[in-house]
């Protein structure tokens, strides 16, 4: 008699923990590109309601990914660069608050706990995008929400362009576009998801049709840039052709992208004509205001210079995050009719409300964050990791250009975005080939184990 076959005892619960906890995974990463897509839509994010389903949103998701680690047996986390200047950050809010430096307290607990919101979102892409499959489907949700988006504002800018959704009347003014009340923040939004199909677009990934349906896709998007009206938005797309440029340059080997390039641009530039073209050019013609309630350029230069005084009046430590609605109206130096709540500058909102250490250690994020980026675009049109960083910067570039004359970071719904850009854009490399990824396990670099219970 032959011997009996010894079988290997089969853990089932490891491998029972094991699936649960991907799938608990792509549960979080879905979700939190769900919650970033549903910002915009709900106006921008810019009401109480929205503020909390962000907030919520980030926290549930943040509890369910604590449930999948307790459920595995080792705790992993995943590190990113931007991670230490973002802590430093909130310590300044919090040290604001700890010493009475706040201006208004209520303001700054409120920016604070929306800043905490970013941080989960943050922390939650590294810890839950790991996997190509992912990014797929993520990158051709974006583009089919983009696409969609534009042709919502499109549609609704022909048909009713008083009325937010065709329903909704304004009762304060405003130049609406999309689901924004204020075009120039509908061109920030634009300017941070027109990069995906575009950069796959000159990607060796892309091929035949998609290649075209890609750039179709890019076109629309960045046409609206110049139907919104939006002159920060149009000077920011110019400069995000401009990275992508250098970018093409550099990838020597890509072939056909001087053609699929013109052909981008025609596409554009006949959707730009055929829709509106007088329109675009008649606001590029003027730098004053119109009739829809936007501050003129004369007056945006004031409240810079009025904000440069608050900054030297508090340079260390600022007046308290969230409060330059508050501050301004004791630094006014001139008339006017409309509600000035916000700097129209980023930087200089920033440099008033948290000093030179919140500005100091924003530039150290952003410092982090394309460096990292950087490192990773060497032959970024044959590897994911490179176009994903690719996209990421031209992204980044725009609403960063964007800023010096508008808003955009105070808006919750583009700040979210553009958070989840920079995350993506320092994130070690993680994504292979469809091919590679089906014959090799996911690793995950950079993981710092810990002892789970």
């Amino acid at each position: 008699m032959s011997a009996a076959l010894v079988l290997p005892e089969i853990p089932e619960k490891a491998a029972d923990v094991r699936t649960t906890h991907s799938r608990l995974n792509d549960v979080v990463a879905y979700g939190v590109a769900g919650l970033l897509l549903f910002s915009p839509l709900a106006f921008g994010a810019v009401e109480p309601w929205a503020v909390f389903v962000i907030e919520s949103g980030s926290a549930i998701l943040f509890a369910v990914w604590m449930i999948g680690q307790m459920r595995s047996p080792q705790i992993k986390v995943l590190w990113a660069p931007i991670f230490p200047p973002m802590l430093v950050f909130a310590g300044i809010a919090l040290l604001q608050l700890a010493l009475g430096l706040s201006a208004y307290r209520h303001a700054t607990s409120t920016g604070l706990f929306l800043y905490l919101a970013y941080g989960l979102i943050c922390f939650l892409i590294t810890q839950t995008l790991t996997r190509t499959r992912q990014l797929r489907r993520i990158a051709t949700a974006v583009v089919v929400y983009g696409t969609g988006v534009a042709m919502f504002a499109i549609l609704q800018n022909l048909s009713s362009p008083g009325k937010l959704y065709w329903f909704r009347t304004l009762q304060q003014g405003g130049w609406i576009y999309g689901p924004y009340v204020n075009h120039n923040h509908y061109a920030g939004l634009m300017e941070m998801l027109v990069p995906v199909p575009l950069v796959f677009a000159f990607s060796r990934y892309a091929r035949g049709r998609e290649r075209w349906a890609a750039a179709s896709a890019a076109a629309l998007m960045g046409a609206t840039i110049f139907l919104s009206g939006s002159r920060g938005g149009m000077a920011a797309f110019a400069v995000e052709l401009g990275v992508l440029l250098c970018f093409l340059f550099r990838e020597r080997g890509n072939e056909g992208t001087g053609f699929l390039l013109g052909g981008f641009l025609l596409l554009s530039l006949a959707a730009v004509a055929w829709i509106g073209g007088n329109n675009v050019s008649a606001r590029l013609a003027t730098l004053d205001g119109d009739h829809r309630s936007e501050l003129t350029g004369d007056i945006r230069l004031h409240i810079d210079q009025d904000t440069m005084a608050m900054f030297a009046k508090r340079p260390i430590l600022g007046w308290g995050l969230g409060t330059f609605e508050q501050v301004y109206p004791q630094f006014r130096s001139f008339y006017t009719s409309l509600f000035v709540d916000k700097a129209h500058n980023d930087y200089l909102q920033l440099a008033a409300e948290t000093g030179l250490l919140g500005f100091g250690v924003a530039m150290w994020f952003l410092w982090n964050t394309l460096r990292s980026a950087w490192a990773k675009t060497h032959n970024w049109a044959s590897d994911i990791n490179g176009g994903v960083s690719v996209a990421a910067i031209i992204g980044i570039a725009g609403i960063l250009v964007h800023s010096m004359v508008d808003f955009n970071l105070q808006i919750p719904a583009n700040a979210a975005l553009f958070y989840a850009l920079c995350t993506m854009a320092a994130m070690t490399p993680r994504f292979t080939s469809q091919r590679r990824e089906r014959n090799k396990p996911t690793r995950e670099a950079n993981a710092v184990p810990c002892t789970g219970s």
